[in-house]
């Protein structure tokens, strides 16, 4: 798509054209614009927050997810918690325990048990 196009397709979404929102969405999506997305997601589209968690991670991006959890979304918080605990990442899993997280306590409790197992 044309910038020229994009930005008509954004003018439309500004003014509240759901049809254009939701290209924006999908194109953001393709396109892996992750700033896009949060634009949207910030203006109070589900639909861009819901591509941006699972954008975020497909990339891996802790960052964004973790932004995103601290904001109170719970599928970025799911997603969090599913990517350290790849990582065995016990730093993020210990911060998102001791914030009341409850599938992080859970991990961290395994990966510990694991470590003790070893010894």
């Amino acid at each position: 798509m044309a910038d020229s196009d994009l930005a008509g397709l954004r003018e439309r979404a500004a003014n509240g054209d759901r049809d254009a929102i939701d290209q924006l969405v999908e194109l953001a999506g393709e396109r892996g614009d992750l700033a896009e997305l949060r634009q949207l997601a910030e203006d109070g589209n589900a639909d861009a927050a819901a591509q941006l968690v699972e954008l975020a991670s497909e990339l891996g991006d802790m960052n964004e997810l973790r932004r995103l959890a601290d904001r109170g979304d719970r599928d970025a918080a799911d997603q969090l918690v599913e990517l350290a605990a790849e990582r065995a990442d016990v730093g993020e899993l210990r911060r998102l325990a001791d914030g009341g997280n409850r599938a992080a306590a859970d991990v961290l409790a395994e990966l510990t048990e694991e470590e003790t197992e070893e010894e």
